[in-house]
């Protein structure tokens, strides 16, 4: 299969390091204490954050910063195959332990000591992309939650595919067997928290994948902010009126 057209298109029409469409919308949930869905195209993903809260398990506590909890889970519906993707399979526990990871680097969990951050993430919708959209829920919910973060970590992939650098793979692309990689970035801090390869890539065009998917973390970042920045504007906006119809 031809994955980019000699006019330089992509199958969905993108060229190679154009983002797709990215929709946030915040507190969705009105029983989690910060909530979030995510798209990126067709990829679609929804973050709900309890906490901070006593920690669960005596054993589990930590005098020096909060533990986080992370459950990620794909909805039956959430592919074509319709094939049901309980929260225990090997996969899904995987992710589970990657977002987990990266949340940590992300949460200023020094100020939270002997506390609980339980962060739930669910795919409603896959085409390509969900570890990164999952990420970048759950970062969203957490800030909506109130949860202190060092930066507002996003995260992208890209690949490499007919020879060209690619970013933010859809389904069709990410199974065309290129090389993957999915990196989490704290923009403001310029640092790195994840950086995940599929298959081998030489270095010269490593570091080209590395800093189109660097690209893409910068703009999703940028996105998230200006998202969490309305929704607080409609929050103060909605309270003063509240408070002057009292």
């Amino acid at each position: 299969m031809e994955y980019v057209s000699p006019e330089g298109l992509r199958l969905d029409g993108r060229r190679p390091r154009e983002l797709r469409r990215i929709n946030c919308q915040l507190d969705v949930l009105s029983n989690a204490d910060g909530s979030a869905i995510f798209e990126m195209g067709n990829t679609k993903v929804l973050a709900a954050v309890f906490g901070p809260h006593a920690v669960t398990r005596r054993s589990d506590v930590r005098e020096e910063g909060a533990v986080v909890v992370c459950e990620y889970s794909m909805a039956a519906f959430s592919t074509g195959e319709r094939r049901r993707r309980g929260k225990g399979d090997r996969r899904s526990t995987e992710l589970s332990l990657v977002i987990r990871n990266t949340l940590e680097q992300a949460i200023m969990t020094e100020l939270l000591p002997r506390s609980q951050i339980d962060v739930y993430v669910q795919v409603l919708q896959a085409d390509g992309g969900t570890r990164c959209a999952a990420i970048n829920a759950a970062v969203l919910a957490l800030a909506a939650a109130g949860v202190p973060l060092r930066d507002l970590v996003a995260a992208c992939a890209a690949g490499h595919l007919d020879a060209t650098p690619l970013l933010d793979l859809n389904y069709s692309e990410d199974a065309g067997g290129g090389p993957d990689l999915a990196v989490a970035l704290a923009p403001r801090l310029d640092q790195l928290v994840l950086v995940q390869m599929d298959n081998r890539l030489p270095v010269d065009t490593f570091q080209a994948v590395l800093e189109l998917a660097r690209e893409g973390c910068r703009t999703i970042s940028s996105v998230m902010r200006g998202a969490l920045l309305e929704h607080t504007r409609r929050l103060a906006l909605a309270r003063g009126m509240a408070g002057s119809s009292a």
